[in-house]
């Protein structure tokens, strides 16, 4: 997104708010699978961002949805439904019962657990529901190991449930090739084991890779190569059924931006502080602790001020200070933080800027992935940022007003 794009519209709309740039999705999955080995299936969990279900939707080849308010969202956008794989450690019996009674074709579901198996099998009512067996990586989601070869010795020829695979997820942000070669090893032996003990052919894989994400300044990552490597370990498996990667936060990330405006500046025992009409409710890193990393942020200057360090003459900065935080690059360390009226809302500490004034505009970038939805949001009753699709025409297009939330945290009705 342009410099110019970016004051287009924040002269028009308030801040803050959240912009998606659906071309740079469409670039990015693009990017996925052309280094991925051919026929490599993508599967997009909407859990990192709802608001470019639709888009991916038409670049992918499933939905991974975890939630009944998910599935509404994919609904309402008329995804069709045989892009839905139906995840998530709590499946209630009515909404699965309403997935299984109403809509053709049948979603594929995970089964995260014997009862969940079971309440599958229950809602499945003469249809033949196609599932995947999730097996844990250690922790509260899927199933033992144990559990998960008793389901197919004893349910491998149902006539309810077609079992057609495994699904397997340990986390995100791996960027060890060994461990993603120790996961891929393990499900080579499960499947394995599974055909010489029970004569079982695991038809798919969904393997949730956890791909890293490169979201602070001095990171050092070479996707390129990353990716090369991985793509001979998808080759090299003992497996050759079909394998559909779950991926959120590598296709999501870096389509977003956040824009936040400086409402104040002051210095404070000798730090900058700029205070934003954004806060930590609403922008949100991976890995991101006490705001001491510095994400890639974007200075957009108010309108009259110019945003070069070397054409600033500094006795026209707004404080008169020999202030020890000056750079030898022109630039002064500032403490960037939200309205949200406690200590700890930090967006991020020392970040080196040239000058900081009310009015400018911060773009904090690879905003895409999880910041609109992971926030504390109702704290401090602030409004929900408006969120806005860039199209591939270059226009925007307004899906969310900014929204008040005082009446989520009143006993009394607020109109």
């Amino acid at each position: 997104m342009t410099t110019e794009q970016i004051l287009s519209l924040t002269e028009k709309e308030p801040t803050p708010l959240y912009v998606f740039d659906l071309g740079e999705l469409s670039r990015r999955i693009a990017y996925l699978k052309s280094v991925l080995p051919e026929k490599t299936e993508l599967c997009y969990a909407v859990k990192a961002n709802t608001f470019i279900i639709q888009k991916a939707a038409e670049l992918v080849d499933y939905l991974e949805i975890c939630s009944p308010g998910e599935y509404r969202i994919c609904e309402a956008l008329s995804v069709p439904h045989e892009k839905y794989v139906i995840s998530g450690v709590n499946k209630q019996a009515g909404f699965i019962e309403e997935l299984v009674a109403e809509k053709s074709p049948i979603a594929v579901f995970t089964a995260e657990s014997k009862n969940q198996f079971f309440l599958l099998r229950d809602a499945a009512r003469g249809r033949k529901l196609p599932v995947l067996l999730r097996l844990t990586s250690g922790t509260q989601f899927g199933l033992d190991e144990a559990d998960l070869f008793e389901v197919i010795r004893d349910y491998k020829d149902d006539p309810y449930i077609d079992i057609c695979g495994i699904q397997y997820f340990s986390g995100t942000q791996k960027n060890s090739l060994k461990k993603l070669k120790r996961e891929l090893d393990y499900v080579d032996r499960i499947i394995r084991d599974l055909k010489e003990q029970f004569s079982f052919e695991t038809r798919k894989l969904e393997y949730g890779t956890g791909f890293p994400v490169s979201y602070f300044e001095g990171e050092s990552f070479d996707e390129d190569t990353f990716m090369k490597e991985f793509s001979a370990l998808l080759s090299g498996m003992e497996f050759k059924g079909t394998i559909t990667l779950e991926v959120g936060r590598s296709i999501a990330a870096s389509c977003g931006t956040y824009l936040t405006k400086v409402v104040d500046t002051k210095i404070n025992c000798g730090e900058r502080y700029a205070i934003v009409d954004g806060g930590m409710n609403q922008i949100v890193y991976y890995g991101q602790f006490m705001a001491m990393k510095h994400p890639k942020i974007r200075l957009l200057p108010a309108p009259g001020k110019t945003e070069d360090p070397a054409e600033k003459d500094s006795s026209e900065s707004s404080f008169e200070t020999d202030d020890s935080s000056e750079n030898d690059a022109g630039t002064s360390d500032w403490n960037i933080c939200g309205s949200l009226c406690t200590i700890n809302d930090f967006l991020v500490k020392k970040y080196p800027f040239p000058d900081l004034n009310p009015g400018d505009i911060l773009a904090f970038e690879s905003a895409g992935a999880y910041c609109p939805t992971e926030g504390i949001a109702l704290f401090l009753s602030r409004e929900l940022p408006g969120v806005y699709l860039l199209h591939e025409t270059s226009a925007f297009h307004k899906v969310r007003e900014q929204i008040p939330t005082e009446r989520f945290n009143s006993p009394v009705p607020i109109e």
